[in-house]
């Protein structure tokens, strides 16, 4: 019993001693990290005064530990702001500079040389001689027959000029002249002349060398679209055309239209924020995908100055010549276009660390380096233009990925 007693005794003296330290440790740590107070000063006696005026620092004067702070002092700024490394650096460059464009397009008929074939009198089709879309036609290919009431009549006429007034040329020529331009031929006039009797039909020739496809009512090619080289049912061709033997024609009408395949044009798209750069005559070259070995050079001719139904994007039209190349019309094609840029300022792309709607370099500074918002303008393989926010003395990490990480988030100074 007595032993028990002794132990208890024991365990609450050290208990007190612990809180007696304790208590002695918290108010030192208080009287240090809060100065005395006017009145405070005013109680202590002069022993106490001196030997904290001893203690203090005078003003100016610079103790171990306050130059060890100053120099360790962009430790403590803010881990989103400054990155402390020791990564290559570089900066800005004042160059000219080749820039090379990437296009996409496809190879259409050249709208410019579609031929058109309109009937130059009234009548009916008695004979086709064509009958699907793309077939290929010839240069004074026979293309239908058409029964004329009216064609026959001004026969009629000249026949009887010769015969009753031969003499009367200038009646006569003017008869011969007539048919001539009512679309006769030669070789026609002059069988009607010798055999004294009229021809009941006239035929239609093709002044053109290519595929035939039907015209529209206002002359010009059916296009989805409106695109210029683009066809109505491209892909169906073999259906037949709309225009039928027994059909009547009207003087003027456009019955079919020609495209010439050796004549064709590259229309090219690219993004609207590249047109400041590419120009009519920038050299381009294009390489179809069907037949890569047939790439070719070649110019801009020219630049759709509005943006197609359905599209974001420009268009460019590069007109070229196919009758060797054979490249097939609706083939898809790509294309590098070059244009060579004024001085202005370059910075290597890995230098640029992009925060979606921003662009961010880390400028040098000190012994690290600080986030740093820029304005940029075009891109051209492993250079960015800088248009704003840096100088040519400034100096930026070589790569900016390696001053950060994937839960980074980064405070851009302006």
């Amino acid at each position: 019993m007595m032993k028990k007693k002794k132990i208890t005794l024991i365990i609450l003296s050290v208990l007190v001693i612990l809180t007696s330290a304790a208590w002695i440790y918290v108010k030192y740590m208080r009287q240090k990290s809060h100065p005395l107070k006017p009145d405070a000063m005013a109680n202590m006696d002069m022993g106490d005064k001196g030997q904290m005026d001893m203690d203090m620092p005078m003003p100016g004067e610079e103790t171990n530990n306050t130059a060890i702070d100053t120099k360790l002092g962009f430790l403590l700024k803010p881990t989103n702001e400054y990155v402390l490394s020791k990564i290559p650096t570089t900066s800005i460059q004042n160059k000219t500079q080749d820039i090379a464009i990437n296009a996409f397009g496809r190879v259409a008929y050249d709208t410019r040389q579609v031929g058109s074939i309109s009937a130059r009198i009234t009548g009916r089709i008695v004979k086709l001689y064509v009958r699907y879309r793309f077939q290929k036609v010839n240069k004074g290919q026979k293309i239908m027959d058409i029964y004329s009431p009216e064609i026959v009549t001004d026969e009629q006429n000249l026949l009887y000029l010769l015969k009753s007034d031969p003499e009367n040329a200038p009646f006569i020529t003017a008869a011969k002249e007539k048919l001539l331009l009512l679309g006769m031929r030669e070789e026609q006039l002059a069988q009607v002349i010798r055999t004294q009797k009229a021809d009941f039909t006239i035929s239609v020739y093709s002044p053109y060398s290519g595929h035939i496809h039907e015209a529209s009512s206002q002359g010009t090619v059916e296009m989805p679209s409106a695109q210029p080289g683009e066809m109505k049912n491209i892909a169906l061709i073999t259906e037949e055309l709309p225009l039928k033997e027994g059909m009547y024609v009207q003087q003027g009408q456009p019955v079919f239209s020609v495209f010439d395949p050796g004549k064709a044009w590259v229309i090219l798209n690219f993004f609207a924020d590249k047109q400041a750069i590419i120009k009519k005559g920038s050299p381009v070259r294009i390489v179809p995908e069907t037949a890569p070995g047939k790439s070719f050079q070649a110019t801009i001719d020219y630049i759709e100055p509005f943006y197609r139904k359905d599209s974001k994007t420009v268009t460019a039209r590069v007109y070229f010549d196919n009758t060797k190349l054979k490249i097939p019309v609706g083939s898809q094609v790509s294309a590098v276009i070059t244009s060579k840029n004024p001085n202005t300022n370059w910075l290597p792309s890995d230098a640029l660390l992009s925060l979606g709607m921003d662009k961010v370099v880390f400028v040098k500074y000190l012994t690290g380096f600080k986030a740093h918002r820029v304005i940029t303008g075009l891109t051209n393989d492993k250079s960015i233009q800088i248009l704003s926010g840096l100088s040519v003395k400034d100096t930026v990490a070589a790569n900016a990925q390696y001053l950060m990480d994937s839960e980074s988030f980064i405070k851009v100074n302006e």
